[in-house]
């Protein structure tokens, strides 16, 4: 049996197992999330379930299993991964139009008999999810239970908790007590004596720590309650060394067990408590006494957070030359490999190594901010592509190389995306690149009501490829944490995202900028800036109408000019592209120097 065939069976008899769970328990389908008790976008390996159990190493993704079906639900930018990881396994790609679709919810309610029973674990289901499928199985008495959590019984060697120590921020300008005061000025506003936190980035800023128990994002597993005079920090026994947890009591924090949350919060009674329904998950909220005043808005750390401070912005600017410098070196390195005549050396996970080798002789740098996606020709048309040893392209023939990456750096966050042409790119290719350029371009060049909400500038993006009848199934940005979260709430330009009040575009928040297009087993082209929201100033604007804002590109690198149909730019389009080379160019040249210098000044040359 070869090791693929041995992959397949091992799946099929972990579903086997989960199906005799599911008979001895009276059960009439498994519920598996891609979430833990933080509703966190990467998992620590203790609630990688649906990975366990189904294979699909998507980041995003819901399975069921029931006696007789087994599927997992999946968008657009999963298919051609999910796919091939679900191959002869027994399990079937269930494909959704957007990651908050609510598919596998109506499946359920249409596939389990009247009264019949749903298993979750209550502990990683957001309350959101929950009360939707309260609401979806109420016509047919369908019941949801939310204990025991089926996976301990079916995973004999599931892992424990992280234990790595946490740390200090030491780049944080503003200070611990400095926060937790804005946070209890908001509690105040809304007539809340307690609050309680349990994302993991909304901890790590309000604390001013950092972890590495979550892949990619410096965070650590943590709940946080927030009372008017005093705080409680619930984390694993050792995780605090002994002189930050002095620092953290002179501040007012107390240390308490990771585990002990939601017993403090069962421990309630007359007062009123602040959550965050969209960030919290069934569990702690089912702890929660019934003579408890439950108050339920956003964070307000979380919009908080996504405002950066104006010493934080010189930080991200600073971080944003730091990683410019390695993608010089790092691109210059790549065309002279790509010039040999042996480059078909080169592979997906060659360009992975030496990519991350150049960033972390950068300043500052901790970590890759998420797995890089290299992706030659057709493995670029998946979105969240990842080369593996067992499964990777070589760099060879004619093409394009889409490279997503990022870093995590003490004084920022970085999220880019550049292709490279191989060879000579052929006359389509040309186009989709130019169409997602023009997009990226529209979208640099919007002005802006403050207070608008960032859903609805997708379109912005999307305009000049829809022009041509073309789409793409993800969002156009997300919010960037400053060394935290790559992806970071509540705003986001996305049509998949509602257009609420806090979506609203304020000055100093982060978001990227990425449009793409996916021919699937062709290629995918997708061009990404990060993007700051700045006070609008142009010749003849007033306030007559208020406050706008425009956008700043933080991202320094150039834009492979040689990908490019000049016939499909217009004058605007070329002049913002050389004002951007020109500012890439200004700013990285005192940096670098010998083949990373020549690479840049050609690649930055007026077109």
């Amino acid at each position: 049996m070869d090791t693929l065939e041995s992959h397949r069976q091992q799946i099929r008899t972990r579903v086997a197992t989960a199906r005799a769970a599911l008979q001895s328990h009276a059960l009439d389908a498994l519920l598996v999330p891609s979430s833990d008790p933080h509703l966190s976008e990467y998992l620590p390996e203790r609630w990688q379930g649906r990975q366990w159990l189904s294979g699909f190493t998507g980041s995003m993704g819901t399975l069921i299993v029931t006696p007789e079906f087994a599927g997992v639900w999946a968008d657009s930018r999963y298919w051609v991964q999910a796919d091939a990881q679900l191959a002869g396994t027994g399990i079937t790609l269930m494909k959704i139009g957007g990651a908050a679709s609510a598919a596998h919810i109506d499946w359920l309610a249409q596939s389990v008999r009247t009264g019949g029973t749903v298993s979750v674990d209550g502990a990683v289901l957001s309350l959101a999810s929950a009360r939707a499928l309260q609401t979806a199985f109420v016509a047919k008495a369908i019941a949801l239970r939310t204990e025991p959590d089926l996976l301990d019984a079916i995973w004999p060697d599931r892992p424990g908790l992280p234990t790595r120590p946490v740390y200090e921020h030491t780049h944080a300008p503003v200070a611990r007590p400095a926060k937790l005061a804005l946070v209890r000025e908001a509690m105040h506003a809304c007539g809340a004596q307690w609050h309680f936190i349990a994302t993991l980035d909304d901890i790590c800023w309000l604390t001013n720590l950092r972890g590495d128990d979550v892949p990619y994002n410096p965070v650590f597993l943590a709940h946080l309650l927030v009372g008017l005079d005093d705080a409680v920090l619930f984390v694993g026994a050792g995780k605090v060394p002994p002189p930050i947890a002095a620092r953290l009591a002179a501040d007012g924090i107390r240390i308490a067990d990771y585990r002990a949350a939601a017993t403090r919060l069962a421990q309630f009674a007359d007062t009123t408590l602040l959550i965050d329904p969209k960030r919290i998950t069934f569990g702690l909220r089912q702890a929660v006494a019934t003579n408890v005043t439950v108050i339920e808005q956003i964070n307000p750390s979380t919009l908080a957070k996504s405002r950066k401070t104006a010493e934080e912005i010189e930080q991200i600017r600073r971080t944003m030359e730091h990683d410019g410098v390695a993608l010089a070196e790092f691109l210059s390195w790549l065309e002279t490999e790509l010039d040999r005549p042996d480059h078909g050396r080169l592979t997906e996970i060659s360009i992975d190594e030496r990519l991350g080798a150049a960033r972390a002789g950068r300043p500052g740098f901790v970590s890759a901010s998420f797995a890089t996606i290299a992706g030659y020709n057709a493995n670029g048309a998946m979105p969240h592509y990842r080369a593996t040893p067992e499964s990777h392209a070589v760099i060879d023939g004619d093409g394009l190389l889409l490279i997503d990456s990022g870093g995590q750096y003490e004084t920022g966050t970085t999220d880019i995306t550049r292709v490279i042409p191989v060879g000579t790119p052929s006359a389509e290719q040309k186009r989709d690149f130019t169409l997602v350029l023009k997009g990226m371009i529209q979208l640099s060049l919007a002005r802006f009501p403050r207070g608008t909400r960032s859903p609805l500038l997708d379109t912005l993006a999307r305009a000049p490829i829809w022009a041509a009848g073309v789409d793409y199934g993800h969002g156009t940005g997300h919010g960037v944490g400053y060394f935290l979260n790559v992806h970071e709430g509540p705003h986001g330009i996305t049509p998949h995202l509602p257009p609420e009040p806090q979506t609203a575009m304020e000055p100093g928040m982060i978001t990227s900028n990425e449009p793409g297009i996916y021919r699937p087993g062709r290629w995918g082209v997708r061009i990404e800036n990060l993007v700051l929201n700045v006070p609008a100033s142009a010749p003849g604007m007033s306030e007559e109408f208020g406050e706008f804002l425009q956008f700043e590109t933080l991202t320094l690198c150039p834009i492979d000019a040689r990908c490019i149909d000049m016939g499909l730019l217009r004058a605007d389009e070329i002049a913002w592209l050389n004002r951007y080379h020109d500012e890439v160019r200004r700013r990285l040249a005192p940096l670098v120097k010998g083949p990373a210098l020549a690479w840049l000044q050609r690649r930055t040359e007026a077109i």
